[in-house]
């Protein structure tokens, strides 16, 4: 029709609005600039084209496009809205139409920006559509989309005028599932009108200066107060070495924690954080599933305007933009199944989170996306009789039927490491993979992210509830029934319980402590700290928890185990851990390769350098206890005590420590007594004794009435000899090693007597084929030891197997995704 249109007639149709029009005049100015003024006609068709676009127009956007590509028309003021405009897909063109056409009926007057306000109150325009029925399909109510047009305005952050292309852009977000967020940016007018405020402000106030003079005197007046109590605390810190004292705190604390404790407190640390990550991921996945009603009806809404749309598209979009919180999810999931396996189960209460998981199990399931809702049905009840399946094994073994359901009725090994376990769980385990395999590959394998991933989150759920419930105990479920009962009916009274509870156990707390301790622990931990707080307190520190927690505490979790799995992990990686000392090398071998006689055919420096290949030998030999010495003491409470005043210090010494012994004359004439047969426990109250005596020896010489040496710690060198025969073999000390024992060797190289034979372990490694090469003591034991003071057996360094734990993990771990279908077969 509009081929016989003559060129006035589709130029006023394009002024007009006519996309039509406007993308054909593109085409004629296109086609006219391959005959003259080529530069003035490309950029009108990219005008026209550009136009055209704007309303949607398909064939509009492909030609932008080609202009884009070919430079054809491209100017730095058109530049960035061709190349926006060219790369719309189809999805978003049908959008920008529908948006468009909604856009209109919320402003019937055809203003070129209509107010927020406005547009609210013509929402029941939307819903007459010329030349249709007033109900067409699925229609949300006015008050759903008064709703959806206020969470689509409100995070509007410029005026309170919405032009057409800026509404356009709000739903193109809206629908692919991109909240908008407000942008912190203000505009020329509003910093114009900061700056008066601040300017009136300061007229105001120097006004009420004049007006006021006394006010004025007493403001000034606390302005000086403040300023001097600052300077005064300024002038305090200056004289107080607060660096010097945080320093040494610092390593009071560190000198004192243990590998026992780390292995302790760390698991427990990341599996609370962890399942607290878990916990608000599945809060925010259930509040995105309340946008997602938000999105279904704006999406109905817009295919009555533009019956061309992809829904599919569109719910596809939002799945894909809604990831990060699964994201999250999924990593918080790593970390919590590698450290519940390791962690102390007696700081768990698996009965009290059992039901927590069960309570997310069913929010999950709530949050996920009706188009999937048949599969997500079938493999919830799916994986749920599984588990049940599993769980009946833990039934009476009476209940000989019920049993039989969990039963395993033959195993297949698939390799070393894998086995597969036939039995009524595992063949609907299998059926529940096939359901996941269903839900993945729906909309062209799109459902992957819009459908499989959302319902992971459940089954994560699901099985952590089934592990958790299989390490509860009867009554510690009945304990969290009675108290979930007394929390829904009786939560005033049980705040008043638990309140008295915690004032009980604190009370017990402070009785079962020494209360001056740790007072004056905590004063002399808070010095620096307060003084540093109240000599910088300019709201940094608050800045900087605030930056940090910016983008939300899931991530500031996230990072804090990330970080500490990173420090453990280079820990790990570098620790011995409980190796096997067998080594087939001799010592004997040892000393004609790097002894003496080495150095003498070769000179020390060639057999160092020959010698260090032996470097990471585990060997086990026997040799003869020569000496011992001290080679290191490390006492961090004797440090921070030695830097405060001499009364202070004595003080705490006494406070801290141990006071010497009051010395009776009966004290330092004690028996000698023959410890040979003589029970353990006489054994060591003759230890005790002779080290009493000891105190009383050294007591007059003392410079302090107490001591805190029950805080040191030790490193040992111990010289060991090679065993000879004294025929064939000359004992040769040049041949002798040092043994580098840690404090936990104490009371065992403190009662070997020289001249004793003993057994060691260590590792070859430093300088090897010096003289007194020093090497780390691994164990040792005294083979002919007579002292009932020295511990039977062998005194092996205590070090963690930290490859036992990491298989321990990964196999709960494995089990935990793919059990009762596959099961991991290692050996831990």
């Amino acid at each position: 029709m509009d081929e016989d249109l003559p060129f006035e007639e589709i130029l006023e149709k394009a002024e007009a609005g006519d996309p039509r029009a406007q993308s054909r005049l593109g085409k004629h100015y296109l086609k006219l600039a391959e005959e003259k003024d080529t530069e003035t006609n490309n950029r009108m068709a990219v005008d026209w084209f550009l136009k055209a676009a704007k309303q949607g127009r398909r064939d509009a956007a492909k030609l932008l496009q080609k202009c884009w590509i070919q430079k054809k028309g491209i100017t730095p003021e058109n530049a960035q809205e061709v190349r926006r405009l060219s790369s719309e897909t189809k999805f978003e063109q049908a959008v920008r139409r529908a948006a468009m056409s909604m856009y209109w009926k919320l402003n019937p007057d055809r203003k070129k920006k209509v107010a927020m306000s406005e547009m609210l109150e013509n929402v029941s325009q939307v819903n007459t559509v010329p030349g249709e029925p007033a109900v067409c399909g699925v229609i949300p109510s006015i008050h759903t989309q008064r709703k959806i047009l206020e969470t689509m305005v409100s995070n509007e952050s410029g005026s309170q005028y919405v032009d057409v292309e800026d509404f356009v852009e709000m739903t193109k977000k809206f629908t692919e599932g991109i909240a908008c967020t407000p942008t912190q940016r203000t505009s020329g007018a509003d910093a114009k009108r900061e700056d008066e405020t601040l300017r009136k402000s300061d007229v105001a106030t120097f006004e009420k200066g004049l007006q006021y003079p006394l006010h004025a005197i007493i403001e000034m007046k606390e302005l000086l107060v403040d300023w001097a109590s600052r300077a005064g605390v300024q002038w305090l810190s200056t004289i107080i070495p607060t660096q010097h004292v945080n320093a040494l705190i610092f390593f009071f604390i560190i000198s004192n924690l243990t590998i026992d404790l780390f292995a302790f407190v760390i698991p427990l640390v990341i599996f609370y954080l962890s399942f607290i990550s878990m916990a608000i991921c599945t809060l925010r996945v259930f509040k995105s599933s309340k946008g997602f009603e938000n999105f279904s009806a704006l999406t109905a809404l817009l295919t009555r305007f533009e019956p061309s749309l992809d829904v599919e598209q569109a719910e596809s979009n939002f799945g894909w933009n809604n990831l990060e919180q699964y994201l999250y999810f999924m990593i918080s999931v790593f970390f919590m199944i590698f450290t519940f396996p390791i962690a102390n189960k007696g700081w768990i209460p698996c009965s009290e989170l059992s039901t927590v998981a069960i309570f997310f199990t069913v929010l999950s399931y709530m949050s996920l996306s009706p188009s999937a809702a048949a599969y997500a049905r079938k493999a919830l009840i799916i994986e749920v009789a599984s588990s049940l399946c599993a769980l009946t094994s833990r039934l009476p073994k009476e209940m000989v039927m019920a049993r039989m359901l969990g039963q395993i009725f033959t195993t297949i090994p698939l390799g070393e490491s894998l086995v597969l376990e036939l039995s009524v769980p595992c063949v609907l385990y299998i059926y529940l993979f096939y359901l996941f395999f269903s839900m993945a590959r729906m909309r062209g394998f799109r459902g992957t992210y819009c459908f499989l991933v959302p319902y992971l989150v459940c089954f994560v759920w699901c099985e952590f509830s089934v592990v958790l419930l299989r390490n509860s105990t009867t009554i510690g479920l009945i304990r969290t029934c009675v108290a979930y009962f007394l929390f829904l009916f009786a939560l005033p009274v049980l705040a008043m319980g638990l309140m008295a509870m915690l004032l009980i156990q604190m009370v017990k707390w402070f009785l079962e402590l020494e209360l001056t301790k740790m007072l004056v622990t905590l004063a002399v931990c808070a010095v620096p700290v307060i003084l540093r707080l109240w000599t910088r307190f300019s709201l940094s520190i608050l800045n900087v928890f605030r930056s940090i927690t910016h983008r939300g505490p899931v991530k500031l979790i996230l990072l804090c185990i990330t970080t500490v799995i990173l420090l453990c992990g280079v820990y790990v990686y570098n620790a011995e851990g409980l190796k096997v000392y067998n080594s087939t090398l001799t010592w004997q071998e040892y000393g004609t390769l790097c002894g003496p006689r080495a150095w003498q055919d070769r000179g020390m420096a060639q057999t160092q350098l020959f010698c260090s290949h032996l470097e990471g030998h585990r060997v086990t030999w026997t040799g003869i206890f020569r000496r011992i010495r001290v080679a290191e003491k490390e006492n961090g409470a004797q440090s921070v005590i030695n830097m405060l005043p001499v009364f202070m210090g004595d003080w705490l010494r006494c406070l801290y420590g141990e006071v010497y012994p009051k010395c009776e004359p009966q004290n330092n004439t004690s028996p000698v007594v023959n410890v040979t047969g003589v029970e353990i426990l006489n054994a060591t109250m003759l230890f005790l004794q002779q080290e009493e005596d000891e105190l009383c020896r050294i007591k007059p010489f003392a410079k302090h009435q107490c001591h805190v040496k029950r805080f040191d710690s030790y490193r040992f060198e111990v010289t060991v000899g090679m065993p000879v025969d004294g025929v064939t073999q000359l004992d040769d000390p040049a041949g002798d090693i040092l043994l580098m024992g840690s404090h936990e060797f104490k009371q065992v190289l403190l009662n070997i007597d020289p001249g004793s034979m003993v057994e060691f372990s260590t590792k070859l490694e430093g300088k090897l084929g010096s003289k007194l090469p020093a090497f780390e003591l691994k164990a040792i034991h005294c083979l002919d030891c007579s002292s009932s003071l020295v511990p039977e057996g062998r005194q092996v360094k205590i070090e963690r197997n930290w490859r036992k734990t990491m298989l321990k993990a990964i196999k709960f771990a494995f089990d935990f995704f793919f059990a009762p279908f596959l099961c991991a077969r290692i050996n831990v």
